[in-house]
């Protein structure tokens, strides 16, 4: 496993009974986990720290429920990286911070390339892989069919600033998107995608990972490089094997390419303890 742990300003204080207790700089949130089935809390009295707590609905869906004062939004930094946080619907706060791991390789690969990297993250959401490729030198393509997940992103570059950097913003299905950019004939040196189980394009488009992501990998495969740097693709799909990834990049990209196909789980170290939470699987090929 993967595990992001270079992190200051997050950390795991305690996780128990379906929940993980969570430092975000100064906030503290109490969140569910479905990966958490034991009963027991490591630090009890800890919990009593919390600012927020997210409560499932028995019917779907849940709020947020406020304990003590929280800001509308707030930053929080990971290295020379700031990003925007606020409590959204759906327990997320704007960032998945396990991510840290995948950044922090994706930025060791541009940077000892040493030349202009052509990058393009799909299903980009808060832009934290945007912002981490663009500090390491890269011009970035960032596709996302929220209007509202790319505004904020815009904010997360401006905020690491960014905001000068050759990025590409495009509120777009992702599908689309790159079926027109094989027609343009435009290549990439590096792929990211972190693709929704479910979702929805901005025309109504029907996103659903088993039915769709080889067909975009395929497709991917026709815009990159003919000796790419990297291609990534995170998911939290729950029942698919990280090793059905790795398959799906080994069958879908060409056979020509010399590079390492890897692939495995990522997951957050919690404070003060040996245990770790698993938070989802990757698969990559790189160079």
């Amino acid at each position: 496993m993967n595990i992001a742990k270079e992190w200051k300003e997050y950390e795991i204080i305690d996780m128990a009974d379906g929940e993980k207790l969570e430092r975000w700089g100064d906030i503290y949130l109490i969140r569910p986990d479905p990966q958490i089935i034991w009963k027991e809390k490591s630090f009890p009295k800890k919990w009593q720290l919390a600012n927020a707590r997210y409560n499932r609905s028995s019917t779907g869906g849940g709020s947020w429920e406020y304990l003590k004062q929280v800001p509308q939004k707030w930053q929080i930094h990971y290295k020379n990286l700031t990003f925007n946080l606020k409590p959204m619907g759906f327990k997320h706060t704007g960032l998945f911070p396990e991510q840290a791991v995948n950044w922090d390789w994706m930025i060791d690969k541009i940077k000892k390339e040493n030349r202009e990297v052509k990058v393009l993250n799909l299903f980009a959401y808060t832009g934290g892989a945007t912002v981490a490729c663009s500090s390491a030198g890269a011009h970035v393509t960032h596709v996302d069919s929220s209007k509202g997940m790319t505004e904020w992103a815009k904010e997360n570059a401006a905020s690491s600033g960014l905001a000068d950097r050759p990025i590409r913003f495009l509120i777009d299905d992702v599908t689309k998107f790159v079926q027109r950019e094989i027609r343009r004939g435009n290549k990439y040196d590096a792929i990211i995608m972190d693709p929704p189980s479910y979702g929805r394009g901005k025309s109504g488009e029907v996103w659903q990972f088993e039915n769709n992501i080889a067909d975009l990998v395929e497709l991917c495969s026709q815009i990159l490089v003919d000796d790419p740097l990297f291609f990534l693709i995170n998911s939290y799909t729950t029942g698919i094997s990280s090793k059905v990834l790795e398959n799906i990049l080994r069958i879908k990209l060409p056979n020509k390419l010399q590079g390492k196909f890897l692939s495995g789980e990522i997951g957050l170290p919690m404070t003060d303890s040996q245990l770790v939470l698993p938070c989802g699987i990757f698969a990559k090929y790189e160079k």
